[in-house]
């Protein structure tokens, strides 16, 4: 009896089509955690990219906090996510004494448009309820949209292995239900004015 994934044919196997997706991924950072992330001259984030494969940028700023963009095929985001994930922790746990250090809680904010947030949360709670139970990380969406955008931080925590399945569990969420309608993403730090000041040129 030929099995269900024989029927697809010349398609190719549901994984490869998995690893071919390119996810987008945007998180909100503040100073220290970008310190940590771009390291030395920017050492930290250059063997990141190189070793993810994943294309990182950071918004440009002088405001407390900072985007940091992930773009590339789910497999080298999730590898980015991991050792942004591991460095922070590294970073947090040089600060502490040695009985708590490499274990303290690291903390993620995923920004996310508020139109996929309904699924992430699932009926009742149902879904977001699964993710924490099946990952033992926390996970928290924003009540609130960021400001001047269609954007809600989720934030996520835990130790690194709990976040990342975490993430990995979001980020299939979000590639099945894509974003509803146009997104204004959140830009730290940005006055109301500059922003309606943008839109109006884009009308001109």
């Amino acid at each position: 009896m030929a099995s269900p994934d024989g029927a697809s044919g010349m398609g190719g196997s549901p994984e490869e089509t998995e690893l071919s997706i390119t996810l987008t991924l945007r998180m909100l950072m503040h100073g220290k955690e970008i310190g940590s992330i771009i390291g030395k001259k920017g050492e930290t984030v250059k063997r990141i990219r190189e070793q993810s494969s994943a294309r990182i940028t950071i918004s440009e700023g002088s405001c407390p906090e900072r985007i940091t963009t992930i773009t590339g095929s789910t497999d080298a985001v999730f590898r980015a996510v991991s050792m942004i994930a591991f460095k922070l922790e590294e970073d947090l746990g040089a600060g502490s004494d040695g009985a708590t250090a490499g274990r303290a809680p690291v903390t993620l904010r995923l920004v996310i448009p508020a139109s996929q947030c309904g699924s992430l949360i699932g009926k009742a709670g149902a879904k977001i309820r699964e993710i924490r139970e099946s990952t033992g990380a926390q996970v928290q969406v924003a009540g609130d949209l960021l400001p001047n955008s269609t954007e809600r931080a989720v934030t996520v925590s835990g130790v690194p292995d709990t976040i990342i399945q975490c993430v990995r569990q979001i980020c299939a969420v979000i590639l099945e239900s894509p974003p509803k309608g146009a997104t204004i993403p959140y830009h730290p730090g940005l006055s109301l004015g500059t922003i309606l000041l943008s839109a109006n040129q884009v009308r001109g």
